[in-house]
């Protein structure tokens, strides 16, 4: 399981006082309300930073990092990776996963036949769809919905799921 996880991209600069547009990738924008620090993915290493002021601005959050001043010091980072660590992540609730943990997953269904491998996750507005590439190298959409995905076993790297009628064709 991955112990950094990603929560938002830099877009782009905000000002020219040193604050940031990022694009959210948690599906909680307001939890960079209740984050003190990020690590920053340069790509070439991974540096603390420690958040000094939140705004919104449409889908954006608008990060201010302590000591970081001026546009000049934050511009070079513009699409670059926010995560955090495990323990700085929202708490989980019951059948909810993180996306890092559950792509890769070996997908079986509920008569025990292998299916395939969860590729993706598509966030939709009423349930995420989970995207299984098949065995033979095809694609199938799953809604995430407790009638289709009957048992997720993070550790065990398995899921079992529940082909519903027309969702092969």
């Amino acid at each position: 399981m991955e112990d950094l996880l990603q929560v938002g991209i830099i877009s782009s600069t905000h000002g020219i006082r040193g604050e940031v547009k990022v694009y959210p990738t948690t599906d909680d924008v307001n939890r960079f309300k209740k984050l003190k620090k990020v690590i920053l993915d340069t790509g070439k290493e991974k540096m603390e930073l420690e958040i000094e002021g939140v705004k919104f601005f449409k889908q954006f959050a608008i990060l201010k990092f302590k000591g970081i001043d001026n546009i000049n010091d934050i511009e070079k980072y513009k699409g670059k990776s926010l995560l955090v660590t495990r323990t700085d992540a929202v708490k989980l609730e019951k059948d909810e996963y993180f996306v890092a943990d559950i792509i890769g997953i070996a997908v079986f269904t509920d008569d025990g036949q292998e299916f395939g491998v969860l590729a993706d996750v598509l966030e939709t507005g009423a349930n995420d769809v989970y995207v299984i590439e098949t065995k033979d190298k095809k694609e199938v959409l799953v809604p995430a919905i407790k009638e289709c995905v009957l048992e997720v076993d993070v550790a065990g790297r398995r899921m079992k799921i529940h082909l519903m009628e027309g969702l092969l064709d």
